[in-house]
């Protein structure tokens, strides 16, 4: 058999929740063309300009409230993560960051010099959900930094898993027990992309959001679909631990900016949500396959209190795989596919 190395790759995060460090993370994250597709002056005058001279403080003293003994939660549990899948699946598993440290550059390095006979390198994103601004980003950046070297083994890209039955299996599992106690409503939250990404990535070029129902019509457009890809995860974790129709729904988090992003906004229906008699609401982020900023302060913290202060009673985060058996075990059935 060929030699494999697995390689996998997360979001990234601030080096540390000093001001300067945050500043140079949001630098880097927010002057990716597939992050904000603005042309690169007007790109560069908005981020250089105005976003990093205000939010790096805010953003780290965010940070600062998520922050433990081991540094950015989303880094150590993918470096956890990599341990436990490499221990699974006998497979040398390295890990690396599509923004911040340790570099794609430095790990393709890393495993090259390591592992002398290699042949042939699996990367996986760890990002369920085609997006521009998450999981083609990924890619292009690894591509871009293997390309530069005159490696001697060839590389495999993992496609998309959202649809995958062992990852639906794992999501379902990590959140069955919170069914068992008890809840009025289960919020899908995933993270937000503007509409134009969605019909930048649509191949066809008139499918997508052409019409109400573009997601459940059949077309070539859904391989490179986010919106149709969560509501496909979402359809497939409900169907398969029976949940009723009226008792779950779907939203999006995390918005930047002024443009027209995919609706209905979960900071919306925390407030909406317990005006319609939902008193325990039960929130899962299948977008993150690790707890960070976007989950733990954004959702754990603000959305919390928002639905608190409005008349809810009880909000419950389910927790993102992270560290779960089930989601080591179905990484190891994804990359052998």
């Amino acid at each position: 058999m060929a030699k494999k190395v697995l390689m996998l790759m997360n979001l990234g995060s601030p080096n540390s929740t000093e001001v300067k460090d945050v500043k140079s993370y949001l630098d880097e994250f927010l002057m990716d063309e597939r992050v904000i597709d603005l042309p690169y002056l007007l790109r560069l005058l908005l981020v250089k300009g105005i976003i990093t001279r205000v939010r790096p403080a805010k953003t780290a003293e965010k940070y600062k409230t998520i922050w433990t003994k081991n540094g950015s939660p989303l880094v150590y549990l993918t470096k956890q993560l990599t341990e436990k899948v490499e221990a699974h699946t006998g497979i040398k598993t390295y890990m690396c960051m599509r923004y911040a440290e340790p570099t794609p550059t430095d790990v393709l390095k890393q495993l090259s010099i390591e592992n002398k006979d290699i042949e042939e390198l699996i990367f996986l994103p760890l990002y369920p959900h085609y997006a521009l601004s998450s999981y083609e980003t990924a890619i292009e950046h690894l591509k871009e930094a293997y390309s530069k070297t005159d490696y001697n083994f060839k590389l495999r890209i993992v496609e998309p898993f959202y649809d995958d039955k062992d990852y639906i299996s794992a999501l379902s599992e990590s959140i069955k027990p919170y069914l068992q106690k008890g809840y009025d409503h289960i919020l899908f939250s995933y993270h937000g992309i503007p509409e134009r990404h969605v019909k930048k990535t649509d191949v066809t070029e008139k499918h997508c959001l052409k019409n109400a129902d573009c997601c459940s019509v059949d077309s070539e457009a859904h391989q490179y679909c986010y919106r149709h890809q969560v509501f496909k995860t979402t359809e497939l974790v409900a169907e398969r631990l029976g949940i009723d129709k009226n008792k779950h729904s779907l939203s999006f988090q995390s918005r930047l900016g002024l443009d027209k992003w995919l609706t209905p906004n979960s900071i919306d229906l925390f407030s909406d949500l317990p005006k319609k008699g939902v008193k325990k609401l039960l929130v899962v982020c299948p977008a993150f396959v690790s707890d960070c900023l976007e989950t733990l302060e954004e959702i754990k913290e603000e959305g919390k209190e928002i639905f608190l202060e409005n008349g809810g009673e009880e909000f419950t985060l389910i927790p993102c795989l992270n560290l779960n058996d089930n989601w080591v075990k179905a990484i190891g059935d994804i990359i052998k596919e």
